[in-house]
């Protein structure tokens, strides 16, 4: 848990930290940065943003990273923790002028010794393929800014292609693009292919072949981030207006949507199987929510300020049948209770059976732990251990067994109660919407095939047996994903059939729910919950950006539920790791990486895998020191 400490200590930068799995220790000697590693002074420019590929090099020196500062593009060889950083001798590095690089992401698929694609996307709204190792820019797209003049926000290779790309912009709109398409001369005109309420997707018209090949809006306000899922097939969407947004990318069918507590949310991503999306954002909280149930399973407090990037630790998760996996982490009396109970053990022949004999028969024991981090505005890391007591709550043990997690103004008593209730009056329609949700994607996606009953308990009866059963899945998963199975066609060839599948009755419930929420979270965001009264007045003196925008309510629906009803997790570690904002954290397989501002790049090895530079690494040896 985060060791929280008064005065001089607080203010210390960490240069390790421990968790079950052993000490973390920050590697002072693979920190990349400019060369002259003078502190980037940070202000009005945009985020530090870092890259990583593997080129596949015989020498085993595969590993590429590429970061952004201020103007500024490097490209070097990541030495990570086997040698000392080389700042010398960049592979590339580029000056812009009259604009600056926010975004990058290299192709996996096409990465060689020789050659590497690069797209770098940038303040003015033009995106640049590069690459970096032979030194030569191919193309640059929306050059003269007739498609989007906002800047770009995030900019992604589509899974499993060589030439398509997403880009999204600060004006809520994505672009896809092709590489061997040009942008054209003349603004691009668009013909209507797909809307739902909030979002709406358009084809380019042209005589031939141009880019953008489409355009997506969504939402209002800018788009900060989106990620694809594991298998490609779905893309979920951060937006300033505070929704996740959830779509089936082929179909643009929405699959799910989810309100932040307050404000805009700024970051996603994926746990490695597809069956949960953390987002994080203004609110100061990450939000877990299940993409086979479509709501908030949990919710973690431990930032205080704004969270810039969350991440799952592919490295850390596991789901292992009977034995506590090494890095499970609790209370001792957790740890105990997670090993006694239930009577019967069964072995199972894949995650997936282990799972769902854990979801339908009460005696057998899984054990099941996703690792996430986050890193914020407030200059902490911290890191978060997503257990099966939170994904299967459905037991009054299991709900016991989370009472060190959850802050609830409910006594023990009524909160098990209201398990089974909600358990009881759920079941038969989650199976329904298991089944919809499953029909909208190939086998191969685990998240498909998820017992749709595990997240259900965590909401508390007064919202979640009417909305907790099929209306979730049936307003977002079962219309949409039905309409992408019975159909199995791409975006394009549903052109003819967007008008039918327009209304979602989630985006109905949005209109009627939303506003209540936005002031509460300024007022209250300290506070374990919000009482019903306060939110009552806050909701009188709020006024939001248009007037659809004023008939929304969410707080209290599956979209958003109060404090008081979902578990809150606690960060396993919350630690201050640098002394300007933090703007990434990517978990590497021996290390993760973090980085500031400041325009500093640091490595952190993993418990056992500091390497050769262990000799190097005394300075971090103490329990608290200051990064170089």
């Amino acid at each position: 848990m985060a060791a929280e400490g008064g005065g001089k200590e607080m203010n210390e930068i960490k240069t390790q930290f421990t968790t079950r799995e052993g000490v973390y220790k920050l590697l002072t000697h693979s920190e990349y940065s400019r060369p002259n590693r003078v502190p980037f002074n940070s202000q009005g420019s945009n985020p530090v943003k870092v890259s990583f590929v593997n080129v596949n090099d015989q020498s085993g020196n595969g590993e590429r990273i590429c970061f952004n500062v201020g103007r500024e593009l490097y490209f070097y060889i990541y030495k990570g923790v086997r040698k000392a950083a080389d700042l010398s001798k960049p592979i590339d590095k580029r000056i812009y002028k009259g604009t600056q690089p926010t975004c990058h992401d290299f192709n996996p698929l096409t990465a060689t010794a020789e050659s590497v694609s690069l797209l770098v996307g940038f303040s003015a709204g033009q995106v640049q393929l590069i690459d970096p190792i032979k030194k030569e820019t191919s193309k640059l797209f929306n050059e003269e800014r007739l498609i989007d003049k906002s800047r770009v926000t995030c900019v992604r290779w589509v899974p499993g292609s060589e030439s398509l790309f997403l880009v999204a912009h600060s004006s809520g709109s994505m672009y896809l693009y092709n590489v061997e398409n040009t942008c054209g001369t003349t603004a691009p005109h668009y013909q209507l292919l797909k809307q739902g309420e909030n979002y709406a997707v358009h084809t380019c018209k042209s005589k031939s072949a141009r880019n953008p090949l489409l355009r997506w809006t969504v939402g209002e306000g800018a788009l900060n981030e989106f990620a694809f899922s594991p298998d490609g097939k779905f893309l979920a969407c951060a937006s300033q207006d505070g929704f996740l947004r959830v779509f089936g990318f082929d179909a643009a069918e929405l699959h799910g949507t989810m309100k932040s507590y307050f404000g805009g949310l700024l970051c996603v991503c994926w746990s490695p199987d597809g069956r949960y999306i953390v987002a994080g954002g203004e609110d100061d909280l990450v939000t877990v929510w299940s993409f086979s149930d479509c709501r908030v399973i949990a919710r973690g407090h431990g930032h205080k300020s704004w969270v810039s990037v969350v991440a799952f630790d592919h490295c850390t998760t596991s789901v292992e049948d009977g034995d506590v996996p090494a890095e499970f982490s609790g209370s001792d009396e957790d740890f105990h209770e997670h090993i006694n109970f239930g009577a019967g053990r069964e072995r199972a022949n894949s995650a997936h059976s282990r799972l769902s004999k854990r979801n339908s028969t009460e005696s057998r024991p899984v054990s099941v732990t996703y690792r996430f981090g986050s890193v914020g505005q407030d200059t902490q890391l911290c890191l978060w251990d997503l257990t099966e007591d939170i994904l299967f709550p459905h037991l009054p043990l299991s709900r016991t067994r989370t009472n060190t997690n959850v802050t609830s103004s409910l006594s023990p008593l009524t909160t098990g109660q209201s398990t089974n209730t909600s358990v009881s009056s759920t079941n038969p329609s989650c199976t329904n919407s298991k089944d919809n949700v499953s029909n909208s994607s190939t086998s191969g996606n685990q998240a498909n095939s998820l017992p749709s009953t595990l997240p259900r308990s965590n909401s508390l009866p007064h919202s979640s047996t009417p909305t907790g059963g099929s209306t979730p899945n049936s307003h977002t998963g079962s219309s949409s994903s039905n309409n992408s199975n019975a159909k199995g066609n791409s975006i394009i060839d549903s052109a003819f059939i967007a008008t039918g599948v327009s209304k979602f009755a989630t985006l109905s419930l949005h209109e009627s729910r939303k506003d209540r929420h936005e002031k509460d979270h300024k007022r209250n965001h300290s506070m374990g919950h919000i009482n019903s009264k306060s939110s009552d007045k806050l909701n009188q003196l709020n006024s939001s950006r248009t007037a659809k925008a004023e008939a929304v309510k969410t707080l209290g629906t599956t979209l958003c539920p109060r404090m008081e009803e979902v578990p809150l997790l606690e960060p396993l570690v919350c630690k201050k790791i640098a002394h300007e904002r933090l703007t990434v954290l990517i978990f590497l397989e021996d290390c993760l990486v973090t980085a500031c501002q400041e325009g500093f790049v640091c490595t952190w090895a993993r418990p056992g895998k500091v390497g050769l530079l262990s000799s190097q690494n005394n300075p971090a040896n103490s329990p608290s020191g200051t990064v170089v």
